[in-house]
């Protein structure tokens, strides 16, 4: 399982995401730029250049046809995926943490961090309405005031959007009225990550409570836990089998006194029934930030603290251990 390395972030990366087909991967770090490469062999197409903060989070719709992004620098973007050309700017009072396109492209949210005596919001708007990018007005504006919204996925069909908070909730908004749908607590610390299986029916979270949760996206009935000793800063559903890939690592402040060779870098498979860990890919130099698969199951993506996005193709039948258990 040789990797290949991708080189263009000088500072941590915070988030990678595959388009539909997989062919396009799109990195976020924390210098600013927003990259494109082709997952194929790691060659870069292009940059998305103009934030001026750290950028948290990036989209892609459902064609490739536009490229969403959110930054601490104030502003949710939405660019235009073949040439880069910047075609919508939306400021807000604070940094924007998580962004997402619904499954028509039409439809963005994005969510924003309580901070500077500025409340934390979950902000819906409609691209196909011209009136509402000009006036910077959403159609939907949701205030949380309990606790900030970490990380968001959307829902099946898009007619909700799943939040991870800072006090480990999980709530469903409504993507019409913005209302709370449903509201659970599985995790006792900060979730890092939410991520959705490839047909929209589960989600797995990332918590600083060591552990990953697999849940029922339209129920939010909590299906399984893998347990860790360490933080999970992201984790994903392979579309093929019933695996789970986890990302982590320490806080950043303690990385300087643990040595890379403990093994606390490594990205971690978990096999989805059985709850059991069955395999450790190693690589990074420090915490990995984000996981993500490949649509088509056969190579996962890793980006870490260390500034490095790394693509591991692997063959899924070696990882098969149904036999044994």
């Amino acid at each position: 399982m040789k990797p290949i390395l991708l080189q263009g972030h000088e500072r941590s990366i915070t988030q990678i995401k595959y388009n539909r087909e997989g062919d396009l991967l799109f990195s976020a770090a924390k210098d600013t730029v927003v990259n494109v490469w082709y997952s194929v062999n790691g060659e870069r197409l292009g940059t998305y250049n103009g934030h001026t903060g750290a950028v948290w989070c990036v989209d892609a719709d459902w064609d490739t046809k536009n490229v969403l992004t959110g930054s601490a620098d104030n502003s949710c973007r939405l660019w235009d995926c073949e040439t880069g050309k910047q075609l919508a700017l939306l400021e807000t009072s604070s940094a924007v943490r998580t962004c997402g396109f619904d499954f028509s492209g039409n439809i963005i949210m994005f969510s924003t961090d309580k901070q500077m005596g500025y409340q934390c919001f979950m902000n819906f708007f409609d691209l196909r309405d011209p009136q509402q990018i000009e006036d910077n007005q959403p159609y939907v504006s949701v205030p949380c005031s309990e606790s900030k919204i970490t990380s968001a996925v959307w829902g099946p069909l898009g007619e909700f959007v799943i939040a991870g908070h800072e006090n480990g909730e999980i709530n469903q908004f409504s993507a019409k009225s913005g209302e709370i749908l449903k509201k659970v607590k599985e995790h006792s610390k900060q979730i890092n990550d939410i991520q959705p299986s490839v047909d929209l029916t589960m989600v797995v979270t990332a918590s600083k409570d060591n552990t990953a949760k697999l849940f029922d996206s339209t129920s939010l009935d909590h299906i399984k836990t893998f347990k860790t000793e360490r933080p999970v800063n992201s984790a994903a559903i392979s579309p093929i089998m019933d695996h789970v890939v986890m990302g982590g690592g320490q806080e950043a402040m303690d990385v300087t006194t643990t040595s890379t060779r403990i093994g606390k870098f490594e990205a971690r498979f978990f096999h989805a029934a059985y709850e059991e860990e069955f395999g450790r890919v190693k690589g990074h130099f420090g915490p990995i930030n984000c996981v993500a698969f490949h649509p088509d199951g056969k190579s996962y993506g890793s980006g870490g603290e260390d500034g490095y996005v790394r693509l591991h193709y692997f063959d899924p039948q070696y990882f098969d251990f149904e036999l044994e258990a």
